[in-house]
């Protein structure tokens, strides 16, 4: 509907439509009005009328006047159509009004028009229906971000009590042996890191808007960049005996924003460590065709179900739909990898089945040699966003 070429087809093909009709309806009055007249000559010419005849001085008078009723007939006829054909694009203007109040204020009842508008009726459901589907999208999305809000501040109990219960434990005791003391300092420290790291992802969730998103492009090499990434990980990936495999051209050169594009990996690894099972490989391979980079990350993991799959790149979603937030993360993080990927002319899809997840990004290739930075955005920068 707000493609303005199609709104100028649909625009040029009803005013011929109007145009044909016009000249149609104007020949058929010029070629009926003859033979009316004819008809009408002929049957009171089949009969002698006398003067007596009620009706004999109409006809002697139109007899007399017949050229000039024959010029006024056809004036007046073809003022009627014309007037009438002026006036239908008001009425279907009137329509078209009527429509888009309806379409604003009743969205949910099909929109009927006059058979002539049949290609701006179709039109008018379709967007009726895709804003149907857009705003129960939008409802499901903000009632998922409320709940995970409401569950955020449910979890930050937790860890606030802990910390408050050690902390004061300590003041209250002073003479508490220096081992125990130490531990209760350990625990209390892990708690305020959670702690951390909730209050990281309520920020990310207040300030979430993908419209915001904008790029800074630099030419950079990738396989550098995931090489640095995935060393970041390393500690992450020993505590689960996750081993990373990379499997990459010696350049991959592409012009992008660094730090954005560092986000996206950073997700896309930190899910495969979380959903990875213990003692497996993540690998990581990416090829060069026809200047489109295509990466690969793939992980041994439980069967992501396709009804998940469909959903796992909506904002908000998570796969452990659970209520602790412990173990997961806001759900925007492949939300917001889909909208960066997509600002660079790329796309990132996701694949799962026989305990086998598969995420790949494709991206543009940059047609000169990258400038390698000194180093690129370390992944640990980020607040930890994870779709679980």
């Amino acid at each position: 509907m707000n493609n303005p070429n199609h709104a100028k087809g649909l625009h040029s093909a009803l005013s011929r439509q109007i145009l044909f009709q016009y000249i149609l309806s104007l020949l058929a009055y010029c070629a009926g009005l003859p033979l009316v007249t004819f008809l009408a000559v002929l049957i009171v010419s089949s009969r002698t009328w006398y003067g007596s005849e009620p009706i004999y001085p109409f006809l002697d008078w139109a007899r007399d006047y017949f050229g000039v009723l024959f010029v006024l007939a056809l004036i007046f006829g073809l003022f009627v159509i014309t007037i009438y054909f002026i006036r239908k694009p008001l009425r279907y203007m009137d329509a078209l009004v009527g429509a888009s109040q309806q379409l604003a204020q009743n969205p949910e009842r099909p929109i009927e028009l006059p058979d002539l508008l049949a290609p701006v009726t179709d039109r008018l459901n379709a967007v009726r229906q895709e804003s149907l589907r857009s705003a129960a999208a939008a409802r499901e999305a903000e009632q998922r971000k409320n709940d995970l809000i409401v569950y955020l501040a449910h979890d930050l109990k937790t860890p606030l009590t802990s910390v408050i219960g050690y902390l004061t434990l300590l003041r209250d005791e002073p003479q508490i042996s220096p081992e125990l003391r130490a531990r209760y300092t350990g625990i209390a420290l892990d708690k305020a890191e959670r702690l951390e790291e909730l209050i990281n992802e309520f920020f990310e969730i207040t300030r979430f808007n993908l419209t915001h998103l904008t790029l800074e492009l630099s030419n950079i090499d990738l396989t550098r960049m995931l090489e640095q990434t995935c060393s970041e990980f390393e500690p992450a990936f020993a505590e689960k005996g996750l081993r990373c495999s990379l499997d990459l051209p010696p350049q991959l050169p592409c012009e992008c924003d660094p730090d954005k594009l560092a986000r996206v990996f950073d997700n896309l690894l930190r899910n495969a460590n979380f959903y990875s099972f213990p003692d497996t490989v993540i690998h990581i391979s990416g090829q060069v065709n026809q200047g489109l980079i295509t990466l690969r990350f793939e992980n041994s993991g439980r069967t992501i179900p396709k009804e998940k799959l469909d959903r796992i790149f909506e904002q908000f979603f998570r796969l452990d739909s659970s209520r602790s937030t412990a173990n997961g993360g806001a759900g925007l993080g492949l939300a917001i990898a889909k909208e960066i990927v997509r600002l660079h002319g790329g796309a990132i899809w996701a694949a799962s089945a026989d305990n086998h997840i598969l995420f790949t990004v494709t991206l543009p290739q940059a047609q000169t040699a990258p400038q390698p930075p000194t180093s690129y955005p370390p992944a640990t920068s980020y607040p930890p966003v994870r779709n679980s």
